[in-house]
């Protein structure tokens, strides 16, 4: 499983795939919970990039 710490990590992989978003629009993202991602501990963030991937596909449909 690809993972990434953090939403400054999960920015850079988003620009590396074209689909940049800024901290704040990400920051918006987790708290209505519209981006796939894990807290399990505190304030850490957790991405799986697997799942960053298929949720980039959806909202490219639309």
């Amino acid at each position: 499983m690809r993972k990434v710490h953090g939403v400054k990590s999960l920015i850079i992989y988003l620009e590396s795939v074209n689909f940049p978003l800024n901290e704040e629009r990400v920051n918006e993202l987790i708290l209505k919970r519209e981006i796939p991602h894990n807290n399990p501990i505190g304030n850490t963030i957790i991405f799986d990039l697997n799942h960053i991937d298929w949720w980039i596909n959806e909202k490219k449909r639309t």
